[in-house]
């Protein structure tokens, strides 16, 4: 547990007992802080009693008399499309907002620190898709050479959760625009921005607040070193905004798509190769056609991303490709999880916007593509001119038939439910396709998450392959 510093003594409120809220209400008492909160959930009573919490509507307007402090669980809105009414009862009472990852960066490094020989490093990682591989692939690489590394943030353990790090440990936290717009303090050592498709778009008011929310990791936090997706012209704007000249390595400009040229440090990915330039000079080249865990370009740019963070760290090339081979991927994330009769079945149910499907149909051949959701905004046109490789759409979810119309030029079947959508595709695939779970769209219409959508994918595979799945 990493305990909250500067309340010692005061009252914070939380809002939310999740699993960030509890590790939260655990780190401030540890802290010295008095802890009162509230869940608008039905099981808030319980869970309160439970851990000993004083519970206070927070949305009355004498809740914060005494409060030094509101801290917000990431997933409650604190701005748009409108404030929780407990974050709005805070603002008027003058009460500071936080949530716990400026809360983690507030309290990280205090403690015995001065006996460490090497004072452990956090890296941030935040973008559109590919922050939860990036991230699980620095650790791994990292754990790879036998590192002190803990994985937290929006995968692994909660920020506030984790153990005090050893001399010369690694952190390595996945944030998303919700935790970075609204932390308070954002110090890494090494962040990185992944790529950006539009995605939250209610919660920010537009692509430009959502930008926003991720450029605050960078032009707030102030890193030592800035690893930047140059693909888009976000991306590539803000690698010329933290960059004071072209041959400033302080910026790490990263691509899967060009051959990058110029004096700084670059790392691209080209026909499968990774390559890192130095000062106009190529200093390694890597093979990832055959790094399993990697498939499709859209996971060379998270490969990318992750070998320039573990440079700064001081790895060497060869290290890291070794490292890379031995990386099975993420669950959910270009995941094969079968294979029968020649026919590959894939599990990609975190593509769950345009953009992530678009590189999941990019990364394999012959396609028998289950797909359909929650949609989100501005439709499905963008992804029309990657379905080249598309054999046949099995369309699921409530609105599966309205989303089949929208695929153009696509061959589609309705099939609306899980089951159907994996029997109808196993039973038409020939040796050498493809059957790839990528839905294109958010699972909430019938799951409750994406995790849940691609275990229940997993299991109707297993149920129609029966005994001659191979791993």
């Amino acid at each position: 547990m990493i305990p909250v510093q500067g309340f010692e003594g005061q009252t914070v409120a939380v809002l939310g007992l999740g699993r960030s809220g509890l590790a939260t209400v655990r780190a401030l008492r540890e802290g010295g802080a008095e802890v009162v909160a509230w869940d608008d959930g039905p099981r808030a009573a319980e869970i309160a009693e439970a851990e000993g919490i004083e519970l206070r509507k927070l949305s009355r307007p004498e809740a914060f008399e005494g409060v030094a402090c509101l801290v917000t669980s990431p997933g409650i809105p604190h701005l748009y499309p409108a404030p929780h009414p407990a974050i709005a009862a805070a603002l008027e009472a003058g009460v500071p907002v936080d949530n716990d990852i400026g809360l983690f960066f507030r309290s990280f490094g205090q403690g015995d620190w001065a006996e460490l020989d090497t004072p452990p490093k956090v890296v941030a990682v935040t973008g559109s898709n590919g922050k939860s591989t990036t991230s699980a692939l620095i650790a791994h690489v990292l754990e790879h050479v036998g590192r002190d590394v803990q994985l937290a943030g929006n995968i692994g353990r909660g920020v506030l959760d984790i153990d005090p790090p050893a001399d010369g440990g690694v952190v390595v936290l996945e944030l998303s625009s919700y935790q970075t717009d609204l932390a308070r303090s954002l110090t890494p050592d090494v962040a990185v921005f992944t790529n950006l498709s539009p995605d939250h778009l209610d919660r920010h008011a537009g692509l430009g607040g959502y930008f926003a929310a991720k450029r605050r990791l960078f032009a707030e936090g102030g890193p030592d070193r800035a690893v930047i997706g140059v693909d888009e012209p976000e991306g590539l704007f803000l690698a010329g905004q933290l960059s004071v000249a072209p041959e400033d390595d302080r910026v790490i400009r990263v691509s899967s798509a060009r051959k990058l040229t110029g004096p700084g440090w670059l790392v691209y990915a080209r026909k499968g190769f990774l390559s890192e330039y130095r000062k106009g000079r190529q200093v390694s080249s890597i093979d990832l056609r055959e790094v399993k865990g990697l498939p499709g370009a859209h996971n060379h740019q998270n490969a990318c991303a992750a070998y320039a963070v573990v440079r700064t760290i001081g790895l060497a090339p060869r290290v890291i490709e070794a490292a890379f081979h031995s990386f099975g991927g993420l669950p959910h994330r270009s995941q094969r999880i079968a294979e029968a009769g020649g026919v590959t079945f894939v599990n990609d149910s975190k593509a769950t916007n345009v953009d992530s499907a678009k590189q999941a149909l990019r990364a394999f051949k012959r396609i028998r593509w289950i797909c359909g959701g929650l949609q989100k905004e501005g439709g499905l046109g963008p992804l029309l001119g990657d379905t080249g490789e598309v054999m046949k759409a099995y369309v699921i979810g409530r609105e599966a038939a309205d989303f089949a119309m929208q695929l153009t030029g696509v061959e589609t079947e309705v099939c609306t439910d899980m089951a159907t959508a994996v029997a109808r595709a196993a039973a038409e695939a020939e040796p050498g396709e493809t059957v790839l779970l990528a839905p294109a769209a958010a699972s909430f219409d019938q799951y409750d998450s994406f995790e849940r959508r691609g275990e229940d994918f997993a299991a109707q595979v297993e149920a129609v392959l029966g005994g001659q799945a191979q791993g």
